[in-house]
């Protein structure tokens, strides 16, 4: 226990990167950094890696639907990325009668392809725009930037917008706000889905496996980019041509051995390694536990719902695995920070801040500043946690929340009859859309459990004005549940969120009054009216300062270790960036070894036919009895290899990413992380950190023997 309490520390004690921890601009890989990637197995050049002039890697990895990475993989713009990154463009193309989640999905020719609503953007180009912010900002007080800085970014990336060719400029603040990097994304519309496995393979494991090792899940989903014949980026037209990309990774059936180097391109979301000991405090006292909780009710009654039908399956499925994903999450990161007494490593760096920092004007008072910051806003942190994840937990709540838009413009005496139209359109379809996927047992018995929830939680000085007071004198005492589902049921009763007559007469005749007095409207209205009125403002300032806080302290910790500098990287904020590492197997505590791969034997050792996680589709069991692996059996295993793991630090948004050998070719797609290291947005664990992956072998055996979709196999380039 000791070493592993040791071995945790690195990241915070120095403050850089070592071993395989570090998410590094493809652009600005420092060669100390690419000397250590060539060490450790790397054969590509920089310019390999990322080029401007020339096609590199960065040109095959794309960001897919706004919160996810994929790659290309094909002259023909295949797109490989995790099944649970299409899942919602498979689900909403499926219906009851082709329910492309149950089944499956392969187009055998490209007229077969389904269209989506995806968007996917590629990376053109990074370029520091450091100076150029700084300058502008110069001699400003924090309010004063935070303020001009949206401004100063907007005239930088105005300057490389291009609506024709669909290019437009994002500027990332990296290091806390002491550099800034432009980059430039070229964004195609058309996106198709080509392939998807069974949801029983895509999804095998479900909740009980999710950031778990060893894992047998099958999680990837296949697409294509479309342009306009002259390559242009356009909308979707039966006309268009599949891309011709800059680059595409060659496939590899090679197989590897424990110890390869690996390396991993992607977006990852967002990590806090230079977070302080008050931040922690907050997140494990009050934060985590708050989120946990809140999600665990939903789920709960979410499930219930889902394992009676198989329609609501469908319906609630998307956003059931969303809601479950980070609720495990944030469970195990709280339990690792307090394991590995991460706030008290924290701490002690801070001292040695602290001692550095004395009779330093500019970094002499941030740490106490930080203290007086954190003791303002803790007070209200629960209240916030438990709106945002409780009382607009529900469906019901989010959508009435997306009509206040509407009550303005009725508000508004200036108000044009055809801006006034147009407003009552716009809510009509969010009324649609929240309809189309409502399920109202589940989403009443979250809206009542909830609010109970808010009150007995939520200091009573911060409760809105009267909301509760009128619950009670309708329905009963508030220390009954009963009373808050008599409640609950009222307002699915009588709001014209599901009523049709309802809100027919009230779009011929609407007025401000008819939608505050909406039982759903003014349940929403009343919190969110609480919070605005007296918290958001006090958020707001927390943020702002903390934000200013942090950059300060980051300025000092990169003076106080000037010989670092080039050894550190910037936190995750959903940039491109490139981790190496390797593939490997662990011990997670003593007498436990986890073997680096995981082989068709273990999924037939989980099989549990009828089972709502662990089932599988009947020709798979058969296949894998009659060990039919055809091209894609692992040589040294003499078996299917399904997954593996590596070294490399990545985090949410990494989903999807490519797992990428020495010379360049896939051999598998990232898609979670290990239980036993998910502090890892706040600490890097190098012996304990493991991305766990989907061999690329298991996916092509999957297209190929389960899909028969051999005609994508042939659009690949296989490297054998």
């Amino acid at each position: 226990m000791k070493k592993l309490f040791i071995m945790v520390v690195f990241s915070i004690s120095l403050f850089r990167a070592q071993a395989e921890e570090g998410m590094w601009l493809p652009m600005l890989l420092g060669q100390q950094v690419y000397n250590d990637m060539v060490k450790k197995g790397l054969k590509l050049t920089k310019e390999q890696l990322y080029s401007i002039n020339k096609s590199s890697l960065k040109d095959a990895i794309i960001i897919f639907g706004g919160g996810c990475t994929g790659e290309i993989v094909s002259s023909q713009g295949l797109i490989f990325t995790n099944h649970h990154c299409g899942y919602g463009a498979i689900s909403a193309a499926s219906s009851i009668e082709h329910n492309y989640l149950k089944d499956g999905f392969y187009a055998y020719n490209k007229d077969q392809e389904l269209q989506s609503k995806l968007t996917v953007q590629f990376l053109d180009r990074i370029v520091d725009v450091t100076k150029e912010v700084e300058d502008a900002l110069k001699g400003l007080s924090y309010e004063e930037r935070n303020k001009k800085i949206n401004e100063i970014y907007k005239s930088i990336t105005d300057k490389v917008a291009d609506k024709e060719n669909e290019l437009a400029g994002r500027i990332y603040a990296m290091f806390k706000g002491n550099q800034h990097i432009m980059y430039v994304y070229k964004t195609y519309r058309d996106i198709r889905l080509v392939g998807a496995p069974p949801e029983t393979v895509g999804k095998f494991g479900g909740d009980t496996d999710n950031w778990e090792w060893p894992r047998h899940t099958g999680d990837f989903s296949v697409f294509r980019v479309y342009t306009a014949k002259d390559g242009k980026p356009t909308e979707y037209s039966k006309d268009n041509v599949p891309l011709k990309p800059k680059h595409y990774l060659p496939v590899s059936i090679k197989g590897f051995k424990d110890g390869d180097y690996a390396m991993i391109y992607g977006y990852p979301g967002g990590t806090n390694r230079y977070e302080t000991s008050y931040g922690i405090k907050l997140k494990n006292e009050i934060e985590n536990p708050s989120l946990v909780g809140l999600r665990d009710i939903r789920l709960k009654y979410m499930h219930e719902q889902m394992i009676k039908d198989p329609a609501v399956k469908l319906k609630l499925s998307d956003s059931y695995a969303g809601i479950a994903n980070y609720w495990k999450f944030f469970d195990g990161e709280t339990k690792q920070l307090i394991q590995y007494k991460v706030e008290d490593q924290k701490r002690d760096y801070e001292n040695k801040f602290a001692a550095w920092a004395k009779g330093k004007p500019d970094y002499e008072n941030i740490l106490g500043d930080y203290a007086k910051n954190y003791a303002n806003w803790t007070p209200y942190s629960k209240m916030r946690q438990y709106l945002n994840e409780g009382i607009f937990g529900s469906p019901l709540v989010g959508a009435a929340s997306r009509l206040r838009t509407l009550e303005d413009k009725l508000i508004a005496t200036n108000t044009s009859s055809a801006d006034l139209k147009k407003a009552i359109e716009a809510a009509t379809a969010v009324r649609a859309d929240f309809k189309e996927g409502e399920d109202l047992p589940s989403d009443e018995k979250i809206m009542a459990a909830t609010a109970m929830m808010y009150y007995n939680d939520v200091d009573k000085n911060q409760h809105p004005i009267g909301f509760y007071e009128g619950i009670k004198s309708y329905y009963g005492s508030l220390s009954e549940e009963a009373t808050f589902k008599k409640w609950a049921r009222d307002v699915f009763a009588k709001t014209m969120m599901l009523d049709d007559d309802k809100w027919n007469a009230f779009v011929a005749a609407p007025t401000a009054v008819a939608l505050q007095e909406d039982p759903a409207f003014s349940y929403m209205s009343a919190f969110i009216r609480n919070y605005l009125s007296k918290y958001s403002s006090l958020f707001a300032e927390f943020r702002n300062k903390n934000d200013e806080l942090g950059r300060m302290y980051m300025k000092g910790i990169m003076e106080m270790n000037p010989a670092a500098v080039n050894k550190m990287y910037p936190d995750a904020n959903f940039s491109m960036r490139v981790s190496y590492g390797s593939v490997k197997s662990y011990k997670p505590r003593d007498a436990v070894f986890y073997d680096y791969v995981t082989t068709s034997k273990g999924i037939l050792e989980k099989y549990k036919p009828g089972d709502y996680e662990f089932d599988l589709p009947t020709k798979q069991i058969e296949l894998l009895k009659k060990r039919d692996f055809g091209q894609y059996i692992d040589k040294a295993k003499n078996d299917l290899v399904i997954g593996f793991i590596t070294t490399n630090d990545i985090t949410g948004g990494n989903s999807g990413s490519p797992v990428i050998d020495g010379s360049g070719n896939l051999i598998g797609l990232a898609f979670d992380g290990n239980y036993e290291a998910l502090s890892h947005k706040i600490a890097f664990d190098k012996d304990l950190n493991r991305t766990i992956n989907v061999d690329v072998r298991y996916v092509l055996w999957c297209i190929d023997k389960l899909g028969g979709a051999k005609n994508i196999i042939d659009e690949l380039t296989l490297v054998r």
